[in-house]
């Protein structure tokens, strides 16, 4: 029996349940002492305001299944225009513009998009460049028209003021979104969220992270704000360019944080790391803070014992692995990183991410790069053993946009009907039911004499004191690889030829990284834009060819 359920739902129960708490708080401006003015809007005020909007959505011929670009930043109207077309069944297409123009209209293009709904800025490069907008029929504009058609966000919602709007009957397994990956480790892909997946996330996040009514909380990766109305959470956006994470400005973020009280907190390891580090050298507490959630990169436990300083001693810092076809599915928190899994990690047993959470279902399963065509016990490796992290859960997606391909290799049919999603990562289990992250599947160093994986391999030389990361990286063809390790130190090296000797000297202590005979210094590795974490292990195993032949 077909189960009908849409996202819209969870925000009209917000509105009933807390009608006059603030859903959305936004920095609008600054007094003349610098003081934040902030412009906000209630659940109830949220809920209202969306419905009339879904009702000007239809009226222009934008509704169920309506493929819809959407380019607007974090801010009131991103909230609107969200649950305006869950409540229409229209489909959001979401692509990180930290990924590049180039990239980002390519992820556009692939889509067949029918709708166009973006900011100004937005709006002049899809007349700037028409040929990957050309299945586009109608456009929405939030902010002023220029010399462009179509309709503002205004003038759609001021053509139903007060018209309360009956959410679509989707059903569980009808698409709700498609969110484009980053493409760190290839080709950005589709991910087809249906209005079940959505459903599934919110209840395993509202369980795991024990969310309360009277939660507030500070989303500075745009996309997790979306859950926030959901949640009955209201969302404080910060006042922060959401595309760059890294060069954020700590004082901004604490400001937020102090000014409302915030409870939880979103951070990328880029973010936590910067704003810790201001936090712990100005003696700073944050005693609101009842969790950090941080992801998207590994997290390094320096990283999170520096942010901890500014904690409550019993608030911790969660680190839930996933990506964005299956997200949260396994988490630990820093009380058991710091007492006990980082030392470990700093010998090379690889990341602990965690037990999986709730009743999600994971599998460790022998390393392939070829598909696989059914889900089998005898692919499973043993306790201890390296393989590659599987996933099953109501949350996980099955299935990419227009990508068959890309589908033959990420899933594994099960016999019940459903899909395991191969993450594309490399980890084991430890007698206590935790994974232990090892690094990517593509990235792994294969020499003919033993598997190398990036993660347990970096932490020996990470360990060094003048070593802020490290990248391992192959050269040859598989099986007959030669490793070669970058290193980035904290800052510029006086002897670079003695540093050198001290890495390797520390390479051959470690039964891991006895045989690396290469090893550079690269003062700056290419990393992704967004987080400032992922490393191109791709461009730097092109040096490192230049380099040894």
């Amino acid at each position: 029996m077909t189960r009908h359920t849409n996202i819209a739902q969870s925000l009209k129960q917000s509105a009933q349940i807390y009608p006059f708490k603030q859903a959305v708080v936004y920095p609008a401006s600054r007094d003349n002492a610098g003081r934040v003015l902030y412009s906000q809007m209630t659940f109830r005020q949220l809920d209202q305001q969306s419905d009339s909007l879904a009702a000007g959505l239809t009226s222009i011929g934008i509704g169920r299944g309506t493929r819809t670009i959407l380019m607007v930043p974090p801010g009131m109207e991103f909230f609107l225009t969200v649950f305006a077309m869950f409540k229409v069944g229209a489909v959001p297409v979401v692509v990180d513009p930290g990924m590049g123009i180039g990239r980002m209209l390519q992820c556009l293009a692939q889509s067949r998009p029918k709708a166009f709904i973006g900011i100004e800025k937005a709006h002049v490069l899809r007349t700037l460049r028409p040929g990957f907008f050309k299945t586009v029929k109608r456009w929405v504009t939030v902010g002023r028209k220029w010399f462009w058609g179509g309709y503002t966000l205004n003038q759609l919602m001021n053509k139903f003021p007060a018209a309360p709007f009956k959410p679509a009957q989707t059903t569980e397994s009808e698409t709700a979104a498609i969110v484009f990956t980053t493409g760190s480790t290839g080709p950005a892909k589709g991910v087809i969220y249906t209005h079940g997946n959505f459903e599934a996330q919110i209840r395993q996040i509202r369980s795991h992270f024990k969310i309360a009514p009277d939660e507030i909380d500070l989303p500075t990766f745009p996309l997790f704000a979306l859950f926030d109305p959901a949640l009955g959470m209201t969302a404080v956006i910060p006042d922060m360019d959401p595309t760059k994470p890294a060069l954020v400005d700590p004082v901004k973020i604490i400001e937020a944080i102090e000014n409302h009280g915030v409870t939880n907190m979103f951070a990328s390891p880029a973010l936590l790391k910067r704003v810790g580090k201001y936090g712990q050298e100005n003696g700073i507490k944050l005693p609101s803070l009842r969790r950090v959630v941080s992801a998207g990169a590994p997290v390094s436990p320096a990283n999170i014992e520096q942010f901890s300083s500014m904690l409550s001693n019993d608030t911790q810092i969660h680190t839930p692995y996933g990506a964005t076809e299956a997200v949260p599915i396994i988490s630990i928190g820093s009380h058991e990183i710091l007492s006990e899994t980082r030392k470990l990690s700093e010998q090379g047993f690889g990341m602990c991410v965690g037990r999986p959470i709730a009743d999600t279902k994971i599998k460790l399963i022998k390393i392939c790069d070829e598909p696989i065509t059914q889900i089998r016990d005898n692919l499973e490796v043993p306790e201890g053993q390296v393989g590659e992290i599987t996933v099953k859960a109501d949350l996980v997606t099955e299935h990419y946009f227009n990508n068959s391909n890309a589908d033959l290799m990420a899933k594994i049919p099960d016999p019940d009907g459903t899909a395991w999603h191969r993450m594309g990562d490399l980890g084991w289990k430890d007698s206590k039911g935790r994974i232990w992250f090892c690094g990517r599947k593509a990235h792994r160093v294969e020499t003919g004499k033993q598997t190398l994986f990036t993660i347990p391999v970096e932490a020996i030389f990470n360990n060094h004191e003048k070593v802020y990361r490290s990248a391992l990286t192959g050269v040859g063809p598989k099986n007959r690889q030669i490793p070669v390790v970058f290193v980035e130190p904290f800052e510029k090296i006086s002897d670079e030829k003695q540093f050198i000797r001290e890495l390797s000297d520390l390479a051959r202590r470690n039964p891991l990284t006895a045989d690396i005979e290469y090893i550079f210094i690269e003062y700056k590795f290419p990393v992704d834009i967004r987080h400032n974490s992922k490393i191109f292990r791709e461009n730097l195993a092109i040096k490192a060819r230049e380099l040894i032949e």
